[in-house]
């Protein structure tokens, strides 16, 4: 047989899978130093006092591995345990341990409870910032930490009960374990119930008192809570319609899930509640028979106690919100800036220069809004302070946080497909900001909140009106807005009821620009608020981002993101 003189082929394959035109990871940044906006914010504010503190924070959030562990806490979620192998009812959930990284790293910087452990002008501003960085990173585990900051206002109603618990929350360790002697509290918060939602007074859990009833007296508690968040809390604030001659009627009960005695209260948790987002933060419905808790103030005031604490998780639901834009700009920008397209980088392409820069705005207004109000919540506050306080915080509360979606969904799609995927964090923030105008009042509460304010506190629209008129005389299109507010407020004063809730939201809004635009007049560069107010209230004005007038300068706003 003649041997074959063919030689044997070997692949020789194409290289298709070298990577190019992809923009780098954002990992090992400083979220703190890069944020020109919320520097320059807690700088006037009065927050520098805390500037290498919060350095300290932003690099950790920046760095590549407590990215990691924000999205693995969004992927592996919580898993509810109703009972144990041996048939025990033991109602725990179940985290990955980044989520307790994150929150342990949070509360030792004090994310929680800091303005309230060391009192001083800028305070709340410093507390503010560092939620805000790691709230943008990894936004549920804000929760708990945004009630535990909320409930020592409420607590504090009850100087016995505040007494054995709030030097707990203002601790800064952090422990997952539910335990009688821990030395430290997360807190949560569960006012609805299924039959009634936001109409709490509707509400059927009945306190009954062991002995005689009162404040800070031992009640047990029977019913159905239809939201509870972070249900692995060491402590909650609930509302039930007490009985009893210590005083009846809707009151508020510190209910704690392990008894001083060591014994496990009665909290079952039935479900852990599908979630549209939120996802590393469980919540659920829970099931009370009697459940020992203590009377918090006064019996028939529950509304008016835990306000105190709703007031502050309304504001940091502004700030989450605003932690969020900040999010969707960063990650925007830098995918424009490292990839290209005919011919040039995408940042540099006009079309899509402009709408980043118009995320930008709204970005920086929020952030300016949102650190305004936290000096306005600090000790030192005056009346004028905190009549501003009042209105300003539920009228940022229904605008900025409406305006979190849509703007997450643009700079979505400015990643194109990969904005669209998991693996990158736009697609979590599109299905997280919504939580903030759905939480502790959706549009319609707050802005029927709005008019509330208006009627009963009327110091706190003159208090609004001297904020937003600082900025009288700088720019035409404004002086002319404001003009126009306050025709509209007094013509909402002369409406019957049911006029003044149909308009109430169109009121609100034109509200809510108002100060994004004064604040952005005082505090920002011109081209910031000449392109802001143009856009969002010019004769040109546009229904989406991008459409800036011809005379905005893209530049100097995009340096400052």
């Amino acid at each position: 047989m003649t041997p074959s003189t063919e030689t044997t082929a070997h692949p020789a394959p194409h290289v298709t899978h070298t990577v190019l035109n992809q923009s780098a990871p954002r990992v090992d940044v400083n979220e703190y130093e890069l944020n020109t906006v919320l520097r320059e914010a807690v700088a006037r504010h009065d927050g520098g006092w805390a500037d290498d503190e919060l350095r300290e924070i932003g690099a950790l959030v920046g760095s590549e591995s407590f990215q990691h562990d924000a999205a693995l806490a969004n992927a592996i979620t919580p898993v509810l345990h109703t009972h144990d192998r041996w048939g025990n009812r033991i109602d725990e959930v179940e985290y990955h341990p980044a989520y307790h990284r994150i929150i342990a790293a949070s509360v030792a910087h004090g994310s929680h409870t800091r303005c309230w452990a060391d009192p001083q002008p800028g305070s709340h501003v410093v507390r503010a910032a560092g939620f805000m960085l790691f709230g943008q990173i990894e936004p549920g585990h804000a929760c708990p930490v945004s009630m535990t900051h909320a409930v020592i206002p409420s607590l504090e109603l009850q100087p016995d009960v505040a007494a054995q618990w709030v030097p707990k929350a203002l601790s800064r360790s952090y422990s997952p374990n539910l335990s009688a002697d821990k030395q430290s509290a997360i807190f949560g918060m569960s006012m609805t119930e299924k039959q009634g939602g936001s109409d709490v007074r509707a509400n059927t859990t009945v306190a009954t008192p062991v002995a005689g009833g009162g404040p800070g007296a031992e009640y047990l508690l029977t019913g159905h809570k239809w939201f509870c968040s972070a249900p692995m809390s060491d402590a909650f604030l609930v509302l039930a319609q007490a009985k009893g001659a210590g005083g009846e009627g809707l009151s508020c009960f510190l209910l704690p899930r392990v008894l001083p005695d060591g014994t496990r209260n009665v909290f079952r948790i039935q479900r852990l509640k599908n979630k549209l987002g939120n996802k590393s933060n469980a919540s659920s419905e829970i099931e009370l028979d009697g459940t020992v808790a203590l009377m918090v103030g006064e019996p028939g005031r529950g509304v008016r106690t835990i306000i105190e604490m709703v007031a502050q998780t309304r504001l940091d639901c502004v700030l989450g919100s605003a932690a969020g834009m900040r999010q969707s700009v960063a990650e925007a920008v830098w995918h424009a800036r490292h990839r290209a397209a005919f011919g040039a980088t995408l940042a540099d392409q006009p079309a899509m220069a402009a709408v980043l820069a118009d995320l930008a705005l709204e970005s920086e207004a929020a952030t300016v809004t949102a650190i305004r109000l936290a000096r306005a919540h600090d000790e030192d506050a005056n009346d004028q302070e905190r009549a501003f306080r009042r209105l300003a915080t539920a009228v940022a509360k229904y605008w900025i946080c409406k305006r979190g979606p849509h703007h997450s969904y643009e700079a979505l799609e400015c990643l194109g497909g990969n904005g669209y995927t998991e693996d990158f964090p736009l697609a979590m923030r599109y299905r997280e900001q919504p939580v903030m105008a759905v939480w502790e009042g959706s549009g319609n509460v707050i802005a029927l909140d709005v008019l509330r304010a208006m009627t009963r506190e009327p110091e706190s629209v003159a208090a609004f009106d001297a904020e937003i008129n600082k900025a009288l005389g700088a720019n035409r299109t404004l002086d002319l807005h404001l003009e126009r507010l306050r025709d509209e407020l007094g013509e909402l004063a002369r409406m019957d009821a049911s006029s003044a809730q149909r308009r109430a939201r169109t009121v609100v809004e034109s509200m809510a620009l108002a100060l994004e635009a004064s604040l952005l007049v005082r505090f920002s560069p011109e081209p910031v608020a000449d392109a802001f107010i143009a856009a969002r209230l010019g004769a040109d004005r546009s229904f989406e981002y991008g459409a800036l007038p011809d005379a905005a300068d893209l530049s100097a706003i995009l340096e400052r993101h």
